[in-house]
């Protein structure tokens, strides 16, 4: 380990590369294709290829799609299930019943559940996505297992509605849907030294880990929000983002100068940084050297679900082979070639696809680039239209793909929120006392430290953040989970962390409140153990009552609504 560390001082300082350690050999795909391109007399390949970093990427991917699926498992049912809160049956035939949407409504909602949106269907469809996922990160037929993810939860994100209106689950598609044409083909690929990545999947990736940063700090500069020129915008970060983390509240707590000096890196990171991606091998990766522990700063101080991690799985994709090959340990490199026995079976099938493969190259090949040619379009002129209003470009192609969500414009943060909000639902047999639904992972009681939950992302609860901002005429499914509440639908009580209503006797009344909440001074918490305090504010939407024939009916309506932030 020494040796190994003392060559990586040297590499940074400019000096020669030093042999690896005696015993230590690099993987044996690598080395395969080092024979194949030409290496150095010290083993070296002349141009360092990036099995590795797609080797890494993919195996985080699948996790990350692991994650995306499990969270949906448990509340797939109770947001688009046919007793959720936003039915996928009723939108999709609301999309068929469309004069104008009937005839493109399978482009206009590209979904599996057009077949089916039953609960088995949706739960069908968290299976096939978790079990893909799986053997993608097993790195078994890992093109397969990357269709198979990228159309279950596309079949999901295009019938959710308002629970698919993420950043994050952009940034998931477009990088799954390069992925298909990124990752090495066959059953059991190891690194894939046979079938290196493409130059153009392997720069659309780079492409979209370059745009969330850039698009992002563009947008904060040229936002109409003041907060990131006067270095302001951490100020209140921590404690009004949608799921904040416990040690998000100690750092809320640090001195101005330090939210002044974040927001400041934030920018310089975003706008200039990235730019290491279009410079020599060693700047890129002196630039993964410091954004990395950027992202994890965020991922620890907030829970944006797999968005950060997917950002960090994206910028190993700025590293080489021969820089990975100094970082992994020799067993790690060898397991990624490594190929059970059984496979010996399949070599004369295997060798029978290779030539259909090859054989059919140039179709695929045309194939490969019209799609990333497609998606390097659509996200360029995205990024154009950001500097040039009305780019003299044809747009067209942006409508075409933006159904599929395969090339985003990315902005995140452009506008900090400076109040949080809470919304709560309360229930009542008498209208006069009112008993809280308790959420899972939203702050709601007062001694709950805020948990760190990411990748894991609780829907429910970070619409909830959302609808708070807004006006309820905006957010009318706050009303439609009243009305499930009033229904003692199964599937919505599941969203919440229990019913606190016996199942025979469910209220007679819905409501929900809004609160104002802060998180407590340091000397507060050591004092009474809260996290947090709040002010209650009023009504947020209007109030709902079971009327005998067993149908809801507005109890009231809410004058007013607090101002958005």
């Amino acid at each position: 380990m020494k040796e190994r560390l003392a060559a990586i001082r040297s590499w940074l300082l400019g000096a020669e590369r030093k042999p690896f350690p005696a015993g230590d050999q690099i993987g044996l795909g690598v080395a395969t294709e080092i024979e194949k391109s030409g290496s150095n007399a010290d083993g070296r390949s002349a141009r360092p290829g990036r099995l590795w970093p797609r080797w890494i990427f993919l195996r985080a991917l699948g996790l990350i799609y692991f994650s995306a699926f499990y969270s949906l498992y448990f509340q797939i049912k109770g947001l688009i299930g046919p007793d959720g809160i936003l039915p996928a049956r009723d939108y999709l035939r609301a999309i068929a019943a469309a004069p104008n949407l009937h005839a493109e409504r399978f482009r206009f909602a590209p979904t599996l559940l057009w077949i089916s949106s039953s609960d088995r269907a949706l739960m069908l469809l968290c299976w096939l996505g978790l079990i893909a996922s799986v053997l993608l990160v097993f790195n078994l037929w890992p093109r397969g297992m990357l269709l198979v993810c990228f159309v279950c939860f596309l079949s999901f994100i295009a019938a959710a509605q308002d629970f698919a209106a993420y950043q994050s689950d952009g940034m998931l598609l477009e990088a799954g849907f390069i992925s298909l044409f990124f990752a090495a083909p066959g059953l059991w690929p190891g690194l894939g030294a046979d079938h290196p990545p493409s130059w153009l999947s392997t720069f659309l990736l780079q492409w979209e880990w370059f745009r969330i940063y850039f698009e992002s700090g563009v947008g904060k500069w040229l936002g109409h929000d003041p907060s990131w020129r006067n270095l302001t915008a951490m100020d209140q970060y921590y404690q009004n983002g949608p799921l904040p983390t416990w040690i998000g509240y100690y750092v809320q707590h640090f001195p101005h100068w330090f939210q002044a000096s974040t927001a400041l890196f934030t920018l310089v990171a975003e706008i200039f940084l990235v730019w290491m991606l279009f410079l020599p091998r060693r700047v890129r990766i002196v630039c993964f050297c410091i954004v990395t522990p950027f992202q994890i700063g965020i991922i620890l101080t907030a829970n944006y679900a797999f968005l950060n991690y997917l950002v960090l799985a994206l910028g190993f994709l700025l590293l080489d082979d021969r820089f990975i090959e100094w970082i992994l340990p020799l067993r790690v490199r060898q397991f990624a070639d490594w190929k059970p026995k059984a496979l010996a079976a399949f070599n004369s099938a295997h060798n029978a696809i290779e030539r259909w493969r090859k054989s059919l190259r140039p179709v695929t090949t045309t194939i490969s680039i019209v799609c990333l040619g497609l998606v390097l379009y659509v996200a360029s002129a995205q990024l154009l239209e950001m500097f040039v209003f009305d780019p003299p470009i044809p747009l067209q192609p942006i409508a075409w793909l933006e159904p599929f969500r395969v090339a985003n414009l990315y902005g995140l943060f452009e506008r900090m929120t400076w109040k949080r909000y809470e919304i709560e639902f309360q229930g009542s047999n008498d209208g006069k006392t009112w008993i809280a639904y308790p959420f899972r992972y939203k702050p709601q009681e007062l001694n709950k430290a805020p948990g760190i939950y990411a990748p894991y992302q609780p829907r429910f609860d970070w619409n909830m953040w959302f609808a708070s901002l807004d006006s309820w005429q905006q957010n009318r499914w706050v009303v439609w989970t009243e009305e499930r509440l009033l229904q003692n639908s199964p599937d919505v009580l599941q969203l919440f962390a229990y019913d606190p209503f016996p199942r025979s006797s469910p209220p007679k009344e819905v409501r929900s409140v809004i609160y104002r909440y802060w998180f407590t001074s340091l000397a507060t918490k050591r004092k009474t153990g809260n996290w947090w305090r709040r002010e209650l504010l009023g009504d947020y939407a209007p109030a709902l009552i079971m009327q005998p024939n067993g149908r809801p009916a507005v109890l009231d309506t809410p004058l007013a609504n607090p101002p958005p932030p």
